[in-house]
């Protein structure tokens, strides 16, 4: 079996966009929730959202590929192209063909779905955009990802709702560890923040109401309402270990197990004992070859839903037993909101930059635990402590959970 690590990453997010910035801020409890400016939020009962804010897509684009691509398509290319620069992968001296993409998205082109569509309507059928199958479909990040930088290698996308992003990472894990891919470009990108994406996560209930920025994204707290939506990518570059040494690459960690599997229980609730997050958990440790004991940090899937947070809670009871409340816990979604395909990507950063600085992010804004929520949540302010493994759990609709094992890296 081969070892996997982390040579690169890249992110897009409401906090900033790279890398840099976004963990800084998470460092600092900042929020990345505002009122939303893309659209007249007049009729809508929600009012708030996270953002991207700033955005460049030509840093790492023509101006003509920005108009033949979704915005989600623009988050992937520019989080790949900031990670590939930290990466250092020179690709004319790299295998091609084991250089591969796995990049997902929750959604796809949401946005270019909603404007083409209202234009057909408006303005006949033969205003429709000619690319509009292409600018729309979810595995397009990943294919023009790998049309930029030449990957010939797998070039797929996994799509399971919120659990996208780690899926991804872990499928581009295991392909490396059973010797098929040198480097895999992986995570997730979503673009969401548009009236009909906002109006149909409202219809379900599932997003906070709250006007105020700092109790809206509240997770595993007493007053939780709902997540607030958030959009953007990550991405990180996944190596083969021996193929990352023998080219001299900066390695921030390693990748050391991954759990995946369905509740099988309920099109948007997860199991409310939590015995299917906990399963996941408990599969990345076993692969990890690492016990509960030895998890120093859990970046939580922490939605601030009445359904999730207990129900998670359980699952890491389950998975760790009496070691689950010493462990440190917390949600980065009460900062970035619910990047949904792409939170496990930019949560994944987080939790390679934990392992690699020895800072754990806080739940900013968490005041009072609610019932069922009786584990170390690392409440407002993020603590400085090295840990050796942090697991990253994501939980999607469908009853989709992925849960990676992440190393600090300590040399070969």
């Amino acid at each position: 079996m081969k070892r996997v690590v982390v040579t690169g990453m890249g992110a897009i997010t409401p906090l900033g966009n790279d890398v840099n910035s976004f963990w800084d801020k998470l460092k600092s409890g900042q929020t990345g929730i505002d009122f939303i400016s893309k659209f007249d939020t007049e009729n809508f009962k929600v009012k708030l959202a996270a953002e991207v804010k700033d955005f460049n897509p030509e840093k790492y684009m023509e101006r003509k590929e920005t108009k033949r691509m979704d915005l989600f398509c623009q988050y992937a290319l520019n989080a790949a192209g900031e990670a590939m620069d930290d990466s250092g992968i020179d690709i004319e001296k790299i295998n091609q063909d084991r250089f591969g993409v796995i990049v997902g998205s929750g959604i796809g082109g949401f946005v270019t779905i909603q404007e083409q569509i209202v234009k057909m309507h408006e303005k006949g059928v033969n205003r429709m955009a000619p690319l509009f199958i292409p600018m729309i479909i979810g595995n397009m990040a990943a294919g023009n990802i790998a049309i930029k930088y030449s990957a010939k290698g797998i070039c797929t996308s996994v799509v399971t709702a919120c659990a996208t992003g780690n899926n991804c990472i872990g499928e581009a894990f295991r392909n490396i560890k059973y010797g098929h891919s040198d480097i895999i470009i992986a995570g997730g990108t979503e673009a969401s923040i548009i009236e009909s994406g906002i109006a149909g996560f409202m219809a379900l209930t599932a997003l906070s109401e709250s006007s105020d920025p700092n109790r809206a994204s509240i997770p595993f707290d007493k007053d939780r309402n709902g997540f607030v939506m958030g959009e953007g990518a990550g991405i990180l570059i996944l190596e083969e270990l021996e193929h990352a040494l023998k080219r001299g690459a900066k390695i921030y960690g390693e990748v050391v197990g991954y759990g995946s599997n369905c509740d099988a229980y309920h099109m948007t609730s997860p199991t409310p004992d939590g015995s299917g997050g906990a399963k996941a958990m408990k599969l990345a440790m076993e692969e990890a070859n690492t016990t509960a004991e030895e998890i120093g940090y859990i970046n939580a899937h922490g939605t601030s839903t009445e359904a999730n947070d207990p129900a998670e809670t359980s699952a890491i009871k389950i998975a760790l037993g009496d070691a689950a409340y010493s462990t440190h816990i917390s949600s980065t979604k009460s900062m970035t909101g619910h990047l949904l395909g792409a939170a496990g990507a930019i949560e994944a950063i987080a939790c390679i930059k934990a392992l690699e600085e020895g800072f754990l992010p806080p739940t900013a804004n968490l005041k009072e635990t609610a019932e069922g929520c009786d584990l170390n949540y690392i409440p407002v302010n993020g603590i400085e402590k090295n840990i050796k493994y942090a697991l990253s759990t994501s939980l999607g609709f469908g009853g989709h959970n992925a849960v990676l094992c992440m190393k600090k890296w300590e040399g070969k």
